[in-house]
């Protein structure tokens, strides 16, 4: 690749591409600030005072930072009257504006949307509106996701969370390639947009279908074949109906439960070894790629490793949120931020995850949960859980047909990072004109 030394920024660069204040860009692309391209705007919030006058039974969408999906926007949380757009500073944006979210600090400072109606919007948004052969939306839309970082070095606030100001997006540099090579790099990103929500569709409704079948499988509402009738009749528990040919136990009944170490650098002694925190088991899954360790002593060693099999359930943040440890290290330890359950008895723990999964979204653990600075489910509250224990084939059944729902789940969510990664990869290709379309 040849390579050419550029006076004004005194290091070499790629024959026919230039350094410009958006970065490396060909020699035939020009560099704007988005206030030259396009015409930039605010709104307001009408006074909540005057919810009946401005809000009530509003058919107007009005745009908020937190209905921003960096995508296509269509629908609002809500909408405002005709009223609110004749008597307050709110305008009504086209279809096809790009709006940028300046409020929040850095998660949320940069979110974008692309109007698909017309919408107003909230102070805490601009909406840009790109000038005729200038600037294409679609392609204004995927240059600001992918130069989400560009906003860190221009935020700032006396506030605990940095904002941007319209000043700064005005002052946003925007490649401009021709407009037709915009128009061809925003269809070819389009295309993959649209696989990644078919997928992302593709996913919900999976995982609809999935919350309906724990609802009926785990309530005995539905039997799978072989197992009881609808003749069987019904028992009532503190954690809902079950069918009264399963028997009725408690979680500590079924499940030896220890807690984790406790993390203390002054007091722990012993050998360093990698343990699992909270924050590693997630729902059905244990993250070890940013383990840290702890010292053991002799007695640790024995009391707190890890053996395939165990289940691993949250005593504190998302209480319940529960995993099963698979060896994932040849030897791991785990702090008291985490219960272990090991069954007594083959209880099967794929089944016991579920039924935390559904007591959790059902908000029933709250009824074991300590609170004091953050929630937190003690051992002998948990022990006393109420767990309905169907025979042990009808287990396995049951654990069978929701373990093979989350695989499929598992194998879609795996196609969409994929897709993800490629449309990254493509925006890195062709945002920067490394690869040119036209």
């Amino acid at each position: 690749m040849s390579q050419v030394r550029d006076k004004n920024v005194g290091y070499a660069v790629r024959k026919g591409y230039k350094h410009t204040e958006a970065g490396l860009i060909p020699d035939d692309w020009k560099c704007a600030t988005l206030e030259s391209v396009a015409t930039l705007s605010s709104g307001t919030t009408p006074a909540r005072a005057s919810h009946d006058r401005y809000f009530s039974r509003g058919t107007i969408p009005w745009v908020k930072t937190m209905d921003l999906r960096n995508t296509y926007l269509v629908d609002t949380s809500e909408r405002v009257t005709k009223l609110a757009l004749r008597e307050t500073s709110l305008s009504l944006n086209p279809p096809g504006t790009v709006l940028v979210a300046m409020y929040g600090g850095f998660q949320q400072i940069g979110r974008t949307g692309l109007l698909g109606i017309a919408a107003t919007v909230n102070q805490a948004i601009t909406a840009v509106q790109p000038r005729n052969n200038l600037l294409e939306p679609r392609y204004l839309l995927d240059t600001l996701n992918f130069r989400i970082d560009y906003w860190k070095t221009v935020a700032s606030s006396s506030r605990k969370d940095p904002n941007i100001t319209s000043r700064d997006i005005k002052a946003f540099p925007v490649p401009l390639p021709p407009l037709a090579e915009q128009e061809a790099i925003a269809e070819a990103l389009s295309d993959v947009d649209a696989t990644l929500n078919v997928l992302s569709r593709l996913i919900a409704k999976k995982r609809d279908l999935k919350q309906a079948a724990m609802q009926q499988l785990l309530t005995g509402q539905t039997r799978l074949s072989g197992f009881g009738t609808k003749q069987t009749g019904v028992q009532e528990t503190a954690v809902g109906s079950v069918p009264c040919d399963w028997d009725v136990s408690s979680v500590g009944a079924e499940f030896e439960i220890q807690l984790g170490k406790m993390l203390d650098a002054e007091k722990n002694v012993g050998v360093p070894k990698y343990y699992l925190g909270n924050r590693a088991v997630q729902w059905g899954r244990i993250d070890v790629t940013e383990l840290q360790t702890m010292p053991m002593s002799k007695t640790d060693l024995t009391k707190f490793r890890l053996i395939d099999g165990d289940l691993l359930v949250c005593e504190g943040g998302d209480v319940g949120r529960a995993a099963i440890w698979r060896s994932q290290l040849d030897e791991c330890y785990f702090q008291k931020a985490l219960h272990r359950l090991r069954a007594r008895d083959n209880f099967n723990s794929r089944l016991m995850i579920a039924f935390l999964k559904r007591w959790s979204d059902r908000g029933i653990l709250r009824n074991y949960v300590t609170q004091t600075s953050i929630a937190h489910m003690p051992k002998d509250k948990f022990e006393t859980i109420p767990l309905p224990k169907p025979p042990q084939s009808e287990q396995t059944a049951i654990a069978t047909v929701l373990s093979d729902m989350d695989a499929e789940i598992e194998k879609l969510e795996a196609r969409l990072e994929k897709t993800q990664m490629l449309k990254q990869g493509m925006m890195q290709e062709l945002l920067t004109g490394q690869t040119r379309l036209i």
